[in-house]
């Protein structure tokens, strides 16, 4: 139903964002939150309607490839929408697209919810239908358990509330966190995209 929203962020959560259009407010589940920014100049993002018994959800993309291979992603037997944007928070998409292509699985699982029969899955049924794709923007995101820790700053604690959302384990978070805390991050992003890497390396 709907293909991009045009609006500015009036919110933006661990889990998603709230996109204004023209004073109605879109909650919109997104991998990486935090790549928006409260009360900036107006963004526009792809979105993927998913329509159930019991509820809409909107989930929200940078650009129309990185919905593209959500799209693709959410086609594969064993892999939903809170799976597949898991799978988008890490920001190598290139890498992700090139373990499609090459059956490397072991990169595969390192997702949260992505065992080795799902990755299986995912080879099968994407190998060779991701070349009309480019590499999309890159993003990121964290966990809860350890967010709790008063020695965390704000925005490293919202990172790790986000991967939460996301699904990464609370033991392999809290493995990461010392060397976050030692990160010379200068905002809740730049912590994602490091802890994201140190998860998937």
């Amino acid at each position: 139903m709907y293909e991009y929203l045009h609006g500015t962020i009036a919110a933006v959560t661990p889990t998603h964002v709230v996109i204004d259009v023209n004073g109605i407010g879109y909650l919109v589940n997104t991998a990486n939150p935090y790549r928006y920014q409260v009360g900036t100049a107006p963004v526009t993002v792809y979105v993927y309607q998913a329509v159930s018994d019991s509820a809409q959800t909107l989930y929200g993309f940078a650009d129309y490839d990185e919905k593209q291979l959500f799209l693709k992603l959410i086609n594969v037997n064993g892999i939903g929408p809170k799976s597949a944007l898991a799978i988008l928070a890490n920001p190598d998409h290139q890498g992700l697209m090139q373990a499609i292509r090459t059956n490397d699985v072991s990169f595969l699982t390192k997702f949260p919810g992505v065992g080795k029969k799902t990755a299986g899955q995912i080879v099968l049924d994407l190998q060779g239908k991701l070349d009309d794709l480019a590499a999309p923007a890159s993003q990121d995101l964290f966990t809860p358990e350890v967010a709790g820790d008063g020695n965390v700053s704000p925005e490293l604690n919202d990172a790790l509330a986000a991967l939460a959302a996301l699904g990464y384990r609370a033991a392999a978070v809290k493995k990461i966190t010392p060397k976050l805390k030692q990160f010379a991050g200068t905002n809740t992003n730049d912590y994602l995209s490091e802890g994201l890497r140190l998860l998937t390396k």
